[in-house]
């Protein structure tokens, strides 16, 4: 039974019962509100296109549109990217605008996160250029530059309330993913490592390299841990080295993505924050 999701930014929300009602007299189906004006559900829609026309009669108004099995919707792991999906940032452009060249490893990320660039050699490519930097800046950025997106706290303890795992694999580093996931809720990290030379960078990240296929294999290790099918899973993330996990999730969602990335996903949502990951579960 397929149950179309209806989910709005709260903190700019352009849903309202008005346009509810334009998509249900397209698809059918029964309304079910799961945050008034921000989240709905339209369970058993009658039309066999209904997120394509949903989309339609959205339009440009700032709402996504989900198509999801109503079976086994509450996920048991959730695998998350870190960087630009859970934090707002790219740590790694942060710590490259403290050495003034902020624009110049951000164009490398950039096309790294679009999958135009092999991300280890990119990966690599930017460390090298932080060489130097002090590990006293280095805590002073994680302290003062980097934020949390919106609705990652309550996605993840709601989720582990509800008795899931949650791991936060990210191809980011370690500094910044060990602090965050404690900060945000998370039972595990898993992120590159930086190297130093005294108290600076020395340029180079211990091998091997957290990429789409680390996160890809952790996936899979830890349903196989829990004895749980693929389709209990949740992976979420914006850049092309999250795609192979994003693939074999139960849901897999492109957050704010990168349009190659949401082009693959099997759920977008390009205007709500984290909490649209709890309404696709059928949380109210």
């Amino acid at each position: 039974m397929p149950v179309l999701c209806l989910i709005a930014n709260p903190a700019d929300s352009e849903l309202d019962p008005a346009l509810a009602a334009a998509v249900i007299n397209e698809t059918g189906g029964e309304l079910n509100w799961l945050n008034h004006a921000i989240a709905c559900e339209i369970i058993e829609p009658k039309s066999t296109d209904a997120l394509a026309l949903a989309r339609e009669v959205i339009g440009a108004r700032k709402v996504d549109a989900a198509l999801v099995p109503n079976e086994n919707r509450r996920k048991q792991i959730l695998i998350a990217d870190m960087d630009s999906t859970m934090i707002n940032e790219e740590c790694i452009d942060e710590l490259a605008d403290a050495l003034g060249i902020k624009a110049q490893v951000a164009d490398i990320t950039d096309r790294a996160m679009r999958g135009e660039l092999d991300f280890a050699a990119a990966l690599d490519t930017r460390v090298a250029l932080l060489k130097g930097l002090e590990r006293k800046v280095i805590e002073e950025i994680r302290r003062e530059r980097i934020t949390l997106a919106p609705g990652g706290r309550a996605l993840v303890h709601t989720m582990r309330e509800y008795g899931a795992y949650t791991a936060l694999v990210s191809g980011g580093f370690t500094y910044f993913a060990d602090f965050f996931a404690k900060r945000i809720g998370f039972q595990e990290a898993v992120a590159n490592v930086l190297e130093f030379d005294g108290e600076r960078l020395s340029g180079t990240v211990a091998k091997p390299i957290v990429d789409k296929n680390t996160k890809r294999e952790r996936l899979l290790a830890l349903a196989a841990e829990r004895h749980l099918p693929l389709s209990q899973t949740l992976a979420v993330g914006d850049g092309a080295n999250d795609l192979d996990m994003i693939r074999i999730a139960g849901f897999g969602v492109a957050l704010h993505a990168k349009p190659a990335v949401a082009a693959e996903a099997g759920i977008r949502i390009d205007h709500g924050d984290l909490t649209a990951l709890l309404y696709l579960q059928g949380y109210s």
